[in-house]
Order: C-alpha cells, then sequence, then structure tokens
C-alpha cells in the first residue's frame, strides 16, 4: 500500500509539477515524463477485448461492385446478385465459377435495357435457389431506388441444367406501388399447381407489404400494406460502426434510417411466414393460409400476426429443414440462431462480419452469408464512400438442410 503525503509531494515542486504529481499518485495520469510516453507498453497486448464466436470461412471475395444476395443451389452452385444502387455493375446477377464471378445466365440478360424490361435484369436485389433445378432473380427494377420501370420487376425462373429462362412473372401493376422495391422472396411449392411465392416490399418510404404471387397464372395480392410488422419502427435507432445509423448527405442534412418489410423465411412445414423490417429488431410471423386467402379481412390479418419479439436489426433470414431460424444482426457484426423464434443465441461474432445481408443455407451443412459494408455507404457518410474492398461472401457450419419447398 502507498501513503504519500502532501507536503512531500509539493516541497520544491512547481504547481504544474505538483499536479502531475497528484495524477500519477491518484491514476490519472499513466507517464511523469514525456520520454516515459514513447515506451511500449508490453501490458496493452493483453487488454480485454470483445469476444468472437464460430468458425468463419471466407467462400469468395469481390473487388468490383457491392454484393447483396447469395443463393447455393442442391448442386452446390453458387449465384449473387449486384443491385445497381451507385457502383458500376456490369452484371446485376452472376455465378461463382473457379474463384471468379461470371455473368448468369448470360451478359445479354443482364445489361440494363430499359426498352425491354420484362426481357433484361435492370437491378436485382435477390437470387434463390428453390430445391427444384431452378434459381430464381427478383428483379427490383428500381436502380439508385428509383420509381420501378413499369413492366419490370419481375421473378425469373432459370433452370440449371440447361442455364436458360424457363419462366418470367412480371409483378401485375395493381401490387406494383410508385416506391415498390421488392426486395427478398421464399418459395412454397405444395400450394396449387405450380407453387407459389412471398415476396416482401422493403419500401423505402416507410409503407412496406408482403406480395403474395400464385406461380401458375402470375396473380398477385398485397398483404399488410402498411401493418405495423411490416413497417419501420419509429423508435429503431440503429447503430453501426459505434455511430447511429442515419441518411446523411454533404450538407450536413441527416433522416432518420427507415426501411420497411425486408428480412423472410418460410417454415419447414410451409405453414408460418417470418418476416422482419430492415429499420426493426423484430421478428414477426403469420399463418400462410390467411396470407394467402383473399377473403381475410386486412383487419384480421393485422391481428392474426405475432410479435415474436427482439432478434437484433437484421438484414437476411434463413430457416433450415430442423425448423431453427437464422438472423443476422448488422449492429454486431453477428448471426443468430433460435430454435423457438423468441430464445437466440449468438453463432457468428466477428468484426469482419460488416453488415451481413441475405443468408442461404446449402446442401452442405452451411450457412452462407454477405457482408457487404452496406452502412458505408456515401448516402450514410455525407457523400463520402467508406466501404473498403473487398467485400466478402462468408459460410459458417450449421450441420443442418436448408427447409423444404416441396
Amino acid at each position: 500500500m502507498y501513503r504519500f503525503h502532501e507536503e512531500s509531494l509539493t516541497l520544491g515542486l512547481t504547481r504544474v509539477a505538483r499536479a502531475t504529481a497528484l495524477a500519477f499518485v491518484f491514476g490519472l495520469a499513466g507517464y511523469t515524463s514525456t520520454a516515459r510516453s514513447q515506451e511500449p507498453d508490453p501490458a496493452a497486448a493483453r487488454l480485454a477485448a470483445e469476444s468472437t464466436y464460430g468458425s468463419l470461412e471466407t467462400v469468395a471475395t469481390f473487388h468490383g461492385a457491392m454484393p447483396t444476395g447469395v443463393t447455393v443451389a442442391e448442386n452446390g452452385r453458387i449465384f449473387v446478385n449486384f443491385p445497381r444502387w451507385g457502383d458500376e455493375v456490369p452484371f446485376t446477377v452472376g455465378e461463382l465459377r473457379d474463384g471468379r464471378v461470371v455473368a448468369y445466365p448470360d451478359a445479354e440478360v443482364n445489361r440494363e435495357d430499359d426498352t425491354r424490361p420484362a426481357s433484361h435484369f435492370l437491378s436485382v436485389q435477390s437470387v434463390v435457389a428453390d430445391g427444384q433445378g431452378r434459381v430464381w432473380v427478383l428483379d427490383t427494377a428500381a436502380p439508385k431506388f428509383a420509381s420501378p420501370v413499369a413492366g419490370g420487376a419481375k421473378l425469373v425462373a432459370i433452370d440449371l441444367k440447361t442455364n436458360k429462362i424457363v419462366k418470367t412473372i412480371v409483378f401485375p401493376a395493381d401490387v406494383m406501388r410508385p416506391q415498390t422495391y421488392v426486395n427478398d422472396v421464399r418459395f412454397d411449392f405444395r400450394i396449387g399447381k405450380a407453387g407459389v411465392a412471398y415476396v416482401t416490399d422493403s419500401s423505402l418510404s416507410g409503407t412496406g407489404g408482403i406480395i403474395v404471387i400464385d406461380l401458375q397464372s402470375g396473380h398477385a395480392i398485397r398483404r399488410l400494406t402498411g401493418d405495423r410488422s411490416t413497417s419501420a419502427d419509429p423508435q429503431f435507432v440503429p447503430v453501426f460502426d459505434g455511430k447511429t445509423l442515419m441518411l446523411r448527405d454533404g450538407q450536413g442534412h441527416a433522416e432518420p434510417f427507415r426501411v420497411a418489410s425486408d428480412g423472410i423465411a418460410l417454415s419447414a412445414d410451409g405453414q408460418t411466414l417470418f418476416f422482419c423490417p430492415l429499420a426493426s429488431r423484430h421478428l414477426y410471423a403469420i399463418p400462410t393460409a390467411m396470407l394467402r386467402d383473399p377473403s381475410v379481412s386486412d383487419v384480421r390479418l393485422s391481428e392474426a400476426v405475432r410479435d415474436l419479439g427482439e432478434k437484433g436489426a437484421s438484414d437476411g433470414l434463413a430457416a433450415d429443414a430442423a425448423g431453427a431460424m437464422y438472423a443476422g444482426d448488422y449492429e454486431h457484426d453477428s448471426i443468430r440462431k433460435s430454435t423457438t423464434g423468441s430464445d437466440w443465441q449468438t453463432i457468428v461474432h466477428d468484426p469482419r462480419v460488416l453488415w451481413p445481408d441475405t443468408l442461404s443455407i446449402g446442401p452442405d451443412g452451411y450457412l452462407y452469408f454477405t457482408a457487404n459494408q452496406l452502412a458505408r455507404q456515401p448516402v450514410f457518410n455525407g457523400g463520402k464512400d467508406l466501404r473498403e474492398k473487398p467485400y466478402a461472401l462468408f459460410r459458417v457450419r450449421i450441420d443442418a438442410a436448408p427447409a423444404p419447398t416441396r
């Protein structure tokens, strides 16, 4: 134990020296001289830091445009997409082949052509393998988040054996709004003649919803439009990179981050749809039978939505064949898992997981996801692009199969 008397400290010391000495004694100054402050502190290398979880494997890196979606087909082929948000995007859908990404199914389909919106990919947000030999492309037709090009927002099915487009479903005009941004999709081929698709509308205006499409007829209906479960949480204040995430322009103006329904997952039995707004930490669930039934009123449908509580702020969701749910947590560089829909555990926490976007469960027992630094884009940082290339595609072993679609 150290004992000091003020009289002995002040003897022969100037007022400044006295202050320095007192600071040293009471732990307010780590060093008493300039020379010492330049010496390395061996203890600094042993300071506590955040824990990391999960054994991440890097599948691919991207030095060009920023990716969002990823999907792994039942034969192991990996597809990614690059929306036309402002980066130079030579092709908006690609396949990983021999360590590089190539346009899929070909370069011509990927050429942006507003004069032929139904036959060309304008700005793809998601790619999803359906477990039935096809990969589906969800085209927002909204480059740079503009209003969607008329007749351009669509679902496109590509046969994995022939690599040819076998079906195109353009979203009917009556489900499209001026600010509709179709974001993610899940399929169930146990319903109807050709199956059904559930699509989230993550409108930047804050008015979200879910679009249900009959894959045989192409008929579509909007559900839960503007419902609290599909809308941005007005109380949500996200944090990324240690600071409040807001839309910030170069003139110092800032606006809240308000993006509606985004992540989506279908239960293994197809009876429950899970979804979440991007600007929220809550997970919601609805019986799919009610969602598909046009005779169920909006009021009844809203009352049937279950709020499963907080899971973290997520972009992507996924469900496995055993009933477990997976969600990104972009505020904490994490991936989380739940077997109940409400009791979440962290399975990945790593500073490299900078904005985990789309999640996809492969046939190999791995969960794949992109980390694209979305919140470092200029729109969030006063016009400055803070992203550091390359972007990454990671995977982590979960020893589970994807939820079946049939």
